[in-house]
Parts: structure tokens; sequence; C-alpha cells
């Protein structure tokens, strides 16, 4: 069996009669453990709880108090069913499902830097675009991707190789996105902040996960590329005033755009060349929250939930 479907498990008698799910998907790794810490503290709580794929036919998700999006980290490869699915289990689905199908194609950067929010610099190249020139180091990346998948860092000296790659993300029908590699990255990292109904909860620290003039490599079989699987990759952080603000003000953007303040929301920011943070990706799909990192945080998700949904 999956190692999600070993998990399920129904929690102590209820609280109150909550009843959560968490979404997840069949091929999770076994070193990932967030959603099990997760669903341990909303146990301990005495919410009822259930892991589950997001694509089990046998699921009624309607009997859930709240279904929450958390490691169904196959959806870059099913989008539209993905994005179907949530938009059936709208209503009690957090995050949201305008917020699924907005977030999980990168092209909202675009919507962003539109709203006047500091964005590293971004080139979309549309299927059938022509290739544009490239300058000094650049990061390549589809917009549909989870996990580092199908992304690469080339400096000049390997720039056929990263039009190598546009053509082969164009060729597949998604979008290239072509960012100047930000040097800060491999002295400073990324910061990444988390939100938790709409208000700064953790930061962390982020090493680099680009090597120098390749695509990142991806374990044979698995969902993401092999650096994310590194448990010293993310460690908890600090932040300065700028960044906690910057966080506080794409997810205050984000409530407002979709009328719904996200249950959680991870802001990804890297230092620009003036060192003022930008928003390197937004992460309000199914990101990794990084639970082990930081004391209480687990904690703190599993009471964001039942205030959810609890609301119902």
């Amino acid at each position: 069996m999956d190692a999600v479907s070993t998990a399920r498990q129904i929690g102590p008698p209820t609280i109150g009669g909550v009843r959560v799910a968490i979404a997840s998907f069949r091929g999770l790794p076994e070193e990932f453990q967030d959603d099990e810490r997760l669903a341990a503290q909303l146990r301990e709580r005495g919410v009822e709880v259930d892991r589950i794929p997001w694509d089990d036919p046998e699921t009624r998700w309607e009997d859930f108090d709240a279904v929450v999006i958390r490691s169904t980290w196959d959806y870059a490869a099913r989008r539209d069913e993905f994005v179907a699915w949530a938009e059936r289990v709208d209503g009690r689905l957090h995050n949201s499902a305008a917020i699924v199908r907005w977030n999980s194609d990168k092209r909202y950067l675009r919507d962003l830097a539109a709203a006047g929010l500091p964005v590293v610099e971004t080139t979309f190249v549309e299927p059938g675009d022509d290739v544009p020139e490239l300058e000094g180091e650049v990061v390549v990346k589809p917009n549909v991707s989870a996990g580092a998948r199908d992304t690469g860092r080339f400096g000049p000296a390997a720039h056929d190789e990263a039009r190598a790659l546009i053509r082969a993300i164009q060729a597949s029908g998604r979008v290239a996105l072509v960012q100047p590699y930000q040097s800060s990255v491999d002295t400073r990292g990324e910061t990444a902040v988390v939100c938790l109904d709409g208000e700064v909860s953790h930061p962390l620290h982020k090493r680099a996960i680009l090597r120098p003039d390749e695509i990142a490599p991806v374990r044979e079989g698995a969902i993401a590329a092999e650096i994310m699987f590194d448990p010293n990759l993310v460690t908890a952080g600090s932040a300065s005033a700028d960044e906690l603000e910057l966080a506080q003000r794409v997810v205050d953007w984000v409530s407002a755009r979709f009328d719904y303040v996200p249950l959680y929301a991870r802001v990804d920011m890297i230092a620009g060349e003036d060192g003022r943070p930008v928003v390197l990706e937004l992460e309000a799909l199914e990101p990794n929250l990084y639970l082990d990192q930081v004391e209480g945080a687990a904690e703190k998700v599993a009471d964001a939930i039942i205030r959810r949904a609890r609301r119902g």
C-alpha cells in the first residue's frame, strides 16, 4: 500500500464534531512527515483526521468540515484534473479553488508585478514565441512545475543549453520563464516567510537550489528534483523588517484579490540588485511549511485549520 493509504487513521472522539481531510498524493515519499505531524496535532485537539490522495475516487469530500491541500505534489503533471477537483470540493477547500487555479500557473507573477509588488524580473516565453536574447546568468523554468523539475541555471557559456530547455518547455505546451540569476542567492540564500490566516507565522532560510550550468537533477521516479530531498536545504531562519513587510503585502493583496484570506502561504524571496527583497515565488497551493524546523509551527497550523473548519 502507498504511504498515504497506510497513514489514514481515525483519531480520538471529536470535540465539536470537527472532521478534516488532509489532501496528499499516492507517491508521497516516506521521509516526508509534515502531513503526519499536522495530523497528530489535529488528533490531539480531538479532530477526526483522514489523510487521503486528492484523486481518491471513493472519498466523499462533502463529509468533511475542511479539506486542506498539503502534499499534492503530482498536481503539475495533471494540472487540469487537479484544478477541476479543487473546483468540485470548493466551499470547504483550503486554499480556495480560485487560488489553486491562479497559483498553479507561475504567470501569477505578472499579476503581482502589475499590482506594484517587487517581483524578480521575468520574461515569459509562450509556445510559438521566438527564444529571446539571453544575457548573463539566467534561470529557466516552466510556468507549471513543482519541486524544481525542468528548472535550470545557465551562465553565458551554457546559453545553448538554456535555449534548448526553453524550446523543450515550449514543446510541452507550457510557458518558459526566464529570469536573471541573482548572485546573492549563493551567499545569502533565500528567505521564505510562512503566513497563516493572513498573518506572518515563521521565517525560514533556504540554501541555493540550482547548481551552475545544469538542469536540476531529478531522482528516478521522483516527483521533485534531488536537491529537494536534502534535509538541510531549509532551516529555521530570520527575516528583516523589509522581508516581513513584503510577505504581508503579498498576502494582503491576494486576500483582497480573491476575497479569501489564505489559510497558508509561503512567500519566497531573494535580495535584488539593490539589496531589497523581491518575490521569487508565492507558494499558496501546496507549499512545504517545514513544520519540523520551527518549534510550535505544527500547533499553529492545526489551530488555524480548526478555526476554518468550525466556520463551515
